[in-house]
């Protein structure tokens, strides 16, 4: 397989995914899921990736579509296209597969999906993350993943509009 066909091969829709997951995990796969907007991707981002994808086997991330990035963060948003951020995503060697999600919160597909891990970064509380309540209702695990000072969306956008 190409390089190219193997990130388009992490671009799923819904129920592409739950087919792959059930694939995954009749594998004995443990999989993970983290979500996020992901607009200008950075050196935080992709150490937190890393370290949330050495929690399991499988590492998914749901990726906000543009106009739920709109929604959250203003009509300015997103920067980078979600075809081009989810292509991005995919094509880091630690991610095995990339969904779009058009809601505010990735809550229907963590219900749908049923991650064993769900991951955020060490910015948030477990009680804050979207889905803990879920995700440890049937014993899956919630965990943070420490966060990279220094590196943020906004302060590469400050920077670039203050030259």
């Amino acid at each position: 397989m190409s390089h190219l066909t193997n990130i388009k091969s992490k671009l799923f829709s819904i129920e592409e995914l739950k087919d792959k997951i059930s694939a995954w995990r009749e594998n004995g796969d443990k999989i993970i899921f983290t979500n996020g907007c992901f607009d200008i991707v950075h050196k935080g981002h992709i150490e937190v990736l890393a370290k949330t994808a050495d929690l399991g086997n499988k590492l998914v991330i749901g990726l906000n579509s543009d106009n739920s990035i709109k929604k959250i963060k203003g009509s300015n948003r997103p920067i980078v296209d979600e075809k081009a951020r989810a292509f991005l995503l995919a094509s880091l060697c630690f991610v095995d597969a990339i969904i779009l999600f058009s809601e505010e919160t990735p809550i229907n597909l963590i219900k749908i999906l049923k991650p064993d891990v769900l991951a955020k970064g060490g910015d948030y509380k477990i009680e804050t993350i979207i889905g803990h309540k879920e995700v440890q209702n049937y014993n899956g695990e919630v965990t943070l993943v420490p966060f990279i000072d220094g590196y943020s969306t906004t302060s590469i956008i400050e920077k670039i509009k203050s030259i």
